[in-house]
């Protein structure tokens, strides 16, 4: 974990009220896609964990979404203002347990980790197919990106609007990939886990007090004892989570 000053360069609308910002700073405590920063807010008493979506040497890239007051006084930052950060918070994902074919499954506020997730298994010569969830067409973002990427992708919304109508669980395949890796809302990981064809990483979104282990207030229930989300999480091994 380290603390640090980054400046906004960027602070774009993606969806309704989905943004997404680029700072530059210190990123040296990144280490794995998959981790999150905490980012304090003048005049909120607790910072607000957000993953991160993409970094490199000094940049920064995190996609939010506008809940409440400490969101939507992020998103009428513009260029130039600065804001505290804690970073390389959480554990990531490993990318050693993929295999050849992994399947990267992301809800909502789950989709922006996959994208730096998808670029380092790509960089490993690995083959990733992703599946986006939203509820709305008009709330899809990244589904570009990814593509660039030259990644398959497959969207799934509740209403129909975009893609396969229905949950992410709609547009699983069966089969065919080696590994699974997923973020989202508990609700979206529990009805993954009970379709999944191997083994996986998932992702877990939690209220967070400090952030990096000394509240306790993000402990949960293991198969193997209690851990913290913010710091032995966010992701936890599918064989040891209990539902």
């Amino acid at each position: 974990m380290k603390r640090g000053m980054f400046t906004v360069s960027a602070n774009q609308q993606l969806a309704p009220a989905t943004f997404r910002m680029t700072l530059t700073g210190d990123t040296s405590a990144i280490t794995a896609p998959g981790q999150f920063v905490n980012i304090a807010l003048t005049g909120k008493f607790l910072r607000r964990p957000i993953s991160v979506c993409d970094w490199g040497e000094g940049s920064l890239t995190i996609i939010y979404k506008v809940v409440g007051q400490g969101t939507e006084q992020m998103s009428r930052m513009v260029p130039g203002e600065t804001l505290d950060l804690l970073t390389g918070l959480g554990n990531g994902y490993d990318l050693d347990k993929s295999g050849d074919k992994p399947l990267l499954i992301g809800g909502g506020a789950g989709v922006p980790p996959l994208y730096a997730l998808a670029k380092h298994l790509l960089a490993q010569g690995k083959h990733p197919q992703v599946i986006l969830g939203f509820n709305q067409g008009q709330e899809c973002f990244l589904v570009q990106e990814f593509q660039d990427l030259g990644v398959p992708v497959t969207v799934a919304t509740a209403d129909g609007s975009r893609g396969v109508r229905g949950f992410v669980t709609d547009a699983m395949p069966a089969g065919g990939y080696t590994y699974l890796y997923t973020c989202g809302p508990e609700a979206m990981l529990r009805a993954i886990d009970g379709k999944a064809a191997t083994s996986g990483q998932f992702s877990f979104e939690e209220r967070m007090g400090c952030g990096f282990g000394a509240c306790m207030g993000c402990t949960c229930k293991t198969k193997y004892g209690n851990k913290r989300i913010c710091r032995e999480g966010p992701v936890l091994e599918r064989e040891e989570i209990i539902w």
